[in-house]
């Protein structure tokens, strides 16, 4: 159970991801539906919103993941910089997150745009902040004894070396299981949501400027995706 849990669940959701994104590429080159014309301005909205925050959101936790140990940790300016950066992600984040999703499902969209990851994706994207709240505040972790260091940190690491370490997780509280399992989970689906496009997107549309003959093909089928 443990090799399931922190061994193969983490590389099955890291191949979702990248075999996710290769797949959305050639089915629709990620001409999700909210660049379309039907889209109302909250939507329009909300998406740069999410983007902004979620890509600060992964600065802050590189930076934490990179520079943080059981006995040492960002202190001073930069301390105060992550803070502010992560607070104005959280709500920059959760404010698109709401604009970007909940129209759809308390409203009736012109076509069919509300898949069922697509549903899964804001309770998952609920419970990582959640989580996020019971770990930072967690009354039994200090800067003297970082659990989140010696669990979610260590584990997370050494997926990146030939010599993972599920015991660091098998043996972590329960929140820091069930961040663990929240996070991985949203990386699992999210190319196969409206989120495969937030960073995605505007990479294609700086390439298609440069390479204005590419445009044809996202044309059709974004032409084809509206009529389905």
């Amino acid at each position: 159970m443990m090799s399931l849990l922190w061994i193969i669940l983490p590389y099955s959701a890291f191949l979702s991801f990248a075999a996710g994104h290769v797949w959305r590429y050639r089915h629709d080159r990620f001409s999700w539906y909210i660049t379309g014309p039907d889209v109302d301005r909250a939507q329009r909205i909300g998406a740069p919103a999410l983007r902004i925050g979620i890509g600060m959101l992964v600065v802050v936790r590189l930076t934490d993941l990179f520079f943080t140990g059981p006995h040492n940790h960002p202190d001073g300016p930069l301390d105060i910089a992550l803070a502010v950066i992560e607070v104005c992600a959280l709500v920059a984040g959760s404010v698109g997150a709401v604009l970007l999703f909940v129209p759809d499902m308390i409203g009736t969209p012109a076509r069919q745009a509300v898949t069922p990851l697509d549903r899964l994706t804001f309770p998952l994207m609920v419970a990582a902040l959640l989580s996020w709240v019971a770990v930072k505040f967690d009354p039994n972790s200090s800067a003297d004894a970082n659990l989140t260091t010696e669990t979610l940190f260590t584990w997370f690491r050494s997926l990146f070396t030939l010599h993972p370490n599920p015991e660091a997780m098998a043996n972590a509280p329960l929140i820091y299981q069930a961040r663990g399992l929240a996070v991985l989970s949203f990386l699992a689906i999210w190319p196969y949501t409206r989120l495969a496009g937030i960073f995605a997107d505007p990479v294609i549309r700086f390439i298609l400027r440069i390479r204005p003959e590419l445009a044809a093909s996202r044309t059709r089928l974004r032409a084809a995706g509206q009529q389905t």
